[in-house]
């Protein structure tokens, strides 16, 4: 079938994006859900750094390429040997395919599924399969979604079945920023009710973490970022102190706020300064998450000692450590309940051909979540 797609054809153009172009919006063939594959219709796309380090090149990934990952949409069609899944039904998608059998599938930690790593920097399904085609010639997938398009077709693994009440373009966004963000703070922090937490980068996965860091009943939750106006927008969502990143004094700052320093520090930025920031504000005996994906090349240097005579952790968080399928349920639960505002982080509804003006805005840091619609 023939779809309209948003296709990268080359990564590091210029910016600003409304000149430069490089997603073109083309019409592209996309082959049937092969064995174990769904076709969906998708219905909201989200726009996130991860789509950008790949248009500015600082993730590379081949191209040309679909991108796209954090989406919702309606099943279409089904390959052969799809169970859980039926026409109609409402899906959101990860963006890591999980085989079940590997080694950290096994374990309970599907982030980490080596096959599904594999594909995704290879820009194939799981299954090794390419069905987006130009001209002619192979597409890649992106992350096994490349959902700026009107249809994808993508692993049985990539999908999870969601409620039909459930609006689409807050759906899209429990695809990874929600994963990322909440998942961060609940399942690789595990923040108790009661403690400090402090969160740098407050971009759509970073105030996620905010929204998550008041469920879980953090009694502190001290927001830091270069942005005021995100800033004041973490503020409106339950965090309790705000502080400017680029400030001299900032790392005194959160540490005088939370007396010593947060007992939990999670980095969403994706930067090495952000994390060396967090480190540095996190206190003795604490837990420093990352959740940022930095250029391949970027060094982190701490006190070494600090390991081990405070006793600290530092750890890293992939699709924010969750099993999708159990935690993406349990998110959409609370936020049906009114106590993850989700709906909150979702700033601006774009058409595909109004998509590099939103990678403009992603890259200005205005606004939190962008999501394209499809009507």
């Amino acid at each position: 079938m023939r779809v309209k797609a948003a296709m990268l054809r080359a990564a590091g153009a210029k910016p600003p994006y409304v000149a430069s172009r490089p997603l073109e919006i083309v019409d592209v063939d996309l082959d049937g859900p092969g064995r174990g594959e769904a076709l969906v219709r998708i219905a909201a796309a989200g726009l996130c750094h991860s789509d950008l380090s790949v248009i500015d090149g600082s993730r590379p990934r081949p191209t040309p390429m679909v991108l796209g990952h954090e989406a919702s949409g309606v099943v279409a069609a089904l390959g052969d040997g799809v169970n859980d899944l039926a026409v109609g039904d409402h899906v959101v998608m990860a963006f890591v395919p999980s085989c079940g059998h590997c080694l950290p599938c096994a374990t309970g930690r599907p982030a980490l599924c080596e096959p599904g790593a594999r594909a995704n920097g290879a820009g194939t399904l799981i299954s090794g399969a390419r069905r987006i085609a130009a001209a002619g010639r192979p597409v890649h997938h992106h992350l096994g979604v490349s959902a700026f398009a009107e249809f994808a077709v993508v692993a049985q693994e990539s999908c999870v079945k969601v409620d039909k009440s459930l609006p689409f373009e807050y759906a899209a966004l429990f695809g990874c920023a929600v994963l990322t963000g909440v998942g961060a703070v609940v399942n690789a922090a595990r923040v108790p009710v009661g403690a400090s937490v402090a969160i740098v980068g407050l971009g759509g996965v970073g105030l996620a973490a905010v929204i998550g860091a008041v469920a879980a009943g953090a009694r502190r939750i001290v927001a830091v970022d270069l942005s005021e106006a995100r800033l004041d927008h973490a503020m409106r969502l339950g965090a309790t102190d705000a502080v400017e990143a680029g400030a001299p004094d900032a790392l005194q700052r959160i540490k005088a706020l939370t007396h010593g320093g947060a007992e939990y520090c999670i980095e969403t930025a994706g930067a090495v300064a952000a994390l060396e920031l967090a480190y540095g504000a996190t206190a003795r005996g604490g837990v420093t998450v990352t959740a940022g994906l930095p250029h391949p090349d970027h060094r982190l240097s701490i006190q070494a000692v600090s390991l081990v005579a405070e006793e600290r952790t530092l750890k890293g968080s992939y699709l924010g450590s969750c099993v999708p399928r159990r935690d993406l349920p349990n998110f959409v639960a609370l936020f049906q309940a009114g106590r993850l505002p989700v709906d909150k982080l979702l700033t601006h509804r774009l058409r595909l051909d109004e998509i590099n003006a939103g990678f403009d805005r992603l890259r200005a840091g205005i606004g939190v979540r962008q999501v394209v619609t499809f009507g």
